[in-house]
């Protein structure tokens, strides 16, 4: 093959892989909330867990309401120490369409309504006891929680304990209008 054929086809060769990572460069940059993922902007997986009550919830039960989903467990000290800021915004902004689901990571039902009656809490709370759900959300370390619109979009997160009702009550009052 000549030199001057050699350089064109380069030259389109190399054209051609620029046209692509642009394309699939522009296609990928804007956010969609209708993909699922557990991003800030994505639509937040939907899963089906059983309730203390025995009762089967989904997430996409509460479509139209804003979620805040913590994921938990009875033996993590921060999640034990957050527990009753979460309840005290249960008390004062379930009224307002706020839901608070706590979804239990590996625990038996026992343990988890034992621990539940000794903190006085009543936000929903359901067991995830093969951890599929943790997993789905990819949940490295707990507490984390995901602070869901009223579409089912995510909106914010954070891993790691609440100090205080305040630090909840800040993120919440971006996500409920």
């Amino acid at each position: 093959m000549d030199g001057r054929l050699k350089t064109i086809l380069l030259a389109i060769m190399a054209l051609l892989l620029a046209s692509g990572l642009i394309m699939a460069g522009c296609a990928s940059s804007a956010p969609s909330a209708s993909a699922e993922g557990t991003e800030v902007g994505k639509l937040a997986p939907d899963f089906q867990l059983p309730g203390l009550d025995g009762q089967m919830v989904s997430l996409s039960d509460f479509r139209g309401k804003v979620v805040l989903l913590n994921f938990w467990a009875t033996w993590c000290g921060p999640c034990r120490a957050e527990m009753p800021f979460l309840q005290q915004v249960h008390e004062e902004r379930s009224g307002e369409g706020l839901v608070i689901l706590a979804v239990n990571i590996g625990e038996s039902q026992s343990e988890v309504e034992e621990f539940m009656e000794s903190l006085n809490l009543s936000f929903l709370t359901v067991l995830d006891t093969s951890q599929k759900v943790a997993r789905q959300y990819n949940i490295r370390g707990i507490p984390t929680t995901f602070f869901i619109d009223k579409d089912g979009v995510i909106q914010d997160f954070k891993i790691g304990s609440f100090s205080s009702k305040s630090e909840i009550t800040t993120r919440l009052d971006k996500v409920i209008p």
